[in-house]
């Protein structure tokens, strides 16, 4: 049994390419399945076929029983899914017993944002000071919040990415694809000011190319800049867990609420489709419901 197992796990990593974690995660889940089946039948079960409808019903039961959150008895439901899916197609067993199994809805939270009045705070923290490192993060957070974008697109920007001209930024997204994104006068005064004032002191060598450097002249890197916001949420005491996508999550949220078209929203974000942006209307309602 365990033999079928593993020749699963090789199939989804030949066939599917999948990450070393996603398999990680499938023989975990799988491993646990096993167990609470062998648990439950002894020595009786000597194979894959032996599993019947009410086995995977009770192990769907545990799972609900334990402190699981809803999408990670939906991930452990499917991996088991998948699994006999592929024991029925290729005849290693009679009977699929996943085929009446119905996957766990999952509850889908909210997307965590700050308040208007937080991010206000949040912006005007490194601005209390105007050495070079201050006037890069004054950029970095007003930049993120002003065009929501990822983390990875910001310490991606090149100087070739912005325009200051035309006020707009060139940023690649996941796919390869690229989209412009606009910005206000107030986000160009702070850039304008970072490239004038604070990144020729940052930088270490002419030939970098990175708009957002760290205290070494080399380009920021996400954990870097993960921790930058950190310390200055922690500066003004904000009680929400705030990361990079809070802002872009604030962004979103704030746009809707103040007016923008949700295909408008959709577009600056890089959703492929509108419905992941459809989310941040509750968040925006809520908001309004609170006025």
């Amino acid at each position: 049994m365990e033999q079928q197992l593993l020749d699963f796990l090789k199939f989804l990593e030949d066939e599917f390419k999948y990450s070393k974690n996603t398999i990680a995660a499938y023989k975990n889940d799988l491993t646990q399945f096993l167990h609470f089946i062998l648990e439950q039948q002894g020595d009786r079960l000597q194979e894959w076929g032996q599993v019947s409808d009410e086995n995977v019903q009770a192990y769907v039961a545990f799972m609900k029983q334990q402190p699981y959150a809803s999408s990670s008895i939906a991930r452990k439901v499917a991996a088991v899914k998948s699994f006999f899916n592929h024991l029925f197609s290729r005849e290693q067993i009679d009977h699929n017993p996943t085929i009446e199994i119905e996957s766990p809805k999952v509850k889908k939270r909210l997307p965590q944002t700050l308040s208007f009045d937080e991010v206000e705070r949040l912006l005007k923290a490194p601005t209390r000071k105007k050495s070079p490192k201050h006037l890069r993060d004054t950029a970095l957070l007003t930049l993120l919040y002003s065009t929501g974008m990822r983390v990875t697109e910001v310490v991606s920007l090149e100087l070739s990415d912005v325009n200051l001209a035309k006020s707009l930024l060139h940023s690649p997204v996941k796919d390869g694809n690229a989209r412009e994104l606009p910005f206000d006068d107030s986000t160009k005064q702070v850039l304008h000011t970072y490239l004038e004032h604070g990144r020729p002191y940052l930088a270490k060598d002419n030939r970098e190319q990175s708009l957002f450097l760290n205290h070494r002249g080399q380009q920021l890197t996400r954990q870097g800049l993960w921790l930058i916001i950190k310390a200055y949420a922690k500066q003004v005491n904000l009680t929400t867990s705030v990361t990079p996508h809070t802002l872009r999550h604030s962004f979103a949220a704030h746009k809707l609420y103040t007016g923008s078209d949700l295909q408008e929203v959709q577009k600056l974000l890089g959703h492929a489709n509108i419905s992941t942006t459809q989310i941040y209307t509750q968040i925006a309602g809520s908001d309004e419901e609170e006025e």
